[in-house]
Formats: structure tokens, sequence, C-alpha cells
């Protein structure tokens, strides 16, 4: 069966235009994801990029001493394997899935064949990795500057944005791998954003109630990348 432009979720695939998007459309397998795959290996190289439907993938890098820490965060806003698009074959970087789901996978030499192809298409997939690239340059500055609490703020609303609802499926020591600190600086900010009611934190999920004080406790460092990605994309990224 022929995939229809109008039936996907992803928001890139949608903003192509109709040839664009057929010139991809016949090599786009649907996978499904669970928890934890691993989508992209450091120094391997990238066979497929992957157009999420649902679900979300964690750019994650590595330390000398083995830890992993996320730096940039993918949906169903976009996709992995930018750096195809960037003309390489392999990254430094991991990709894995942070939050189970599902997209569409397309193999390496086609996605590259059809961007040479298509200026069009390769322009709207570098406006793309442009917006990406801000999200992680804004990651290391609050990653750098910011307490415990406007991070994981800033991260909860960017997970926001990327989910149908508001319920997360979040487990504290997931996200202590992908924030980079022990579980307990976890449990502790998810309490003390609970305490203000801005989230619901049980078992295994974070269910956000007052997204505007997320807002404010992010402190001006949430909204940059998704502004970018409006502007280049044309499309709004927040809820």
């Amino acid at each position: 069966m022929d995939l229809v432009q109008s039936s996907v979720q992803n928001r890139l695939l949608r903003l192509l235009s109709s040839d664009d998007f057929q010139l991809l459309a016949p090599d786009l397998d649907f996978r499904t994801f669970s928890l934890r795959d691993q989508i992209e290996k450091p120094g391997v190289s990238i066979t497929e990029a992957m157009f999420l439907e649902d679900g979300i993938a964690s750019i994650v890098a590595k330390s000398p001493l083995g830890r992993d820490i996320e730096i940039g965060l993918s949906g169903f806003e976009g996709m992995t394997g930018t750096s195809l698009i960037l003309g390489s074959q392999t990254t430094p970087l991991a990709i894995y899935i942070q939050l189970a789901g599902s997209g569409y996978g397309i193999n390496a030499d086609k996605l590259q064949a059809a961007a040479e192809k298509s200026r069009s298409l390769q322009r709207m997939l570098l406006k793309y990795t442009q917006s990406l690239i801000v999200q992680t340059a804004t990651t290391a500055l609050v990653n750098g500057q910011a307490n415990a609490e406007t991070r994981m703020a800033r991260w909860l609303l960017m997970v926001h944005d990327r989910t149908l609802g508001n319920e997360l499926q979040l487990t504290h020591e997931f996200m202590s791998v992908m924030l980079g600190v022990r579980r307990p600086w976890v449990t502790e900010t998810l309490h003390s954003l609970e305490g203000k009611g801005y989230i619901r934190s049980t078992r295994g999920k974070v269910r956000i109630q007052d997204r505007a004080g997320l807002i404010a406790d992010a402190e001006g460092y949430y909204g940059t990348a998704e502004q970018e990605y409006e502007k280049l994309l044309g499309t709004r990224l927040s809820k």
C-alpha cells in the first residue's frame, strides 16, 4: 500500500512538498521502538534515518569516564540521522529511544540520493538540522549555568512538546542517565516541582499539571530552540 502524506504524524514529513515526499515514500518502512533501543552507535556507519511518529529519541554524548548525558532530543517534529544530511556516514554520538513509539525508517543511501536529487528536500532537512544544532547549543548553556529545577523544568517542557497529552512515561533512573546526574537529584528536583503544583510524579510517570509554572521555572532557557524551529520550518513546536 502506498504511504499517503496526510496519514503520517511526523511533522517534518508533512512539511515536505508533495513531490519531495514522493521521493521518500517508496523507501519509508514502518518501525516500532522499545525503551532504550539504540538507533545510532558512535563511530558506526549510520544505516538508516528515522522519522518518528511518536516516542522520543535522545542524542547522547559519552564522557571519558563512560557516563552518558543527553545533549539533544527528537520526536515527531524531526528525524534522526542528520549527520547523513551533512555528508557524513558516522557520528561520535549515540541515539537511544527515550520514550517507546514508532516511526518510519529510510536507508541512508536512499535518503542521501533523494536529497541530492531535490534541492528543496535538502533545504528542508538542513533547516531541521540547524534547529537541532541550536537545541544542542542551548542544552550546553543550561547544563553549564542553570540550577537543578531550571534544567529539569526545561527538559520536561521539551519532552511534553513531543508527546500527546500530559502524561510522560519517564522513570527516575532513565532521567538520571539522560540528564547526567544522580538519581537522588532527579527525585529531589521532581519533588520540588511537584510541591509547587507544576507536575504530579508517580512511579514511572510524570504528569504535567501547570505548564506555565514550568516555563517560569525554566527562567528563559526554554524557548530559544523552539522559536528557531518555528522560524526555520514555519510551524510551531511548543504546545
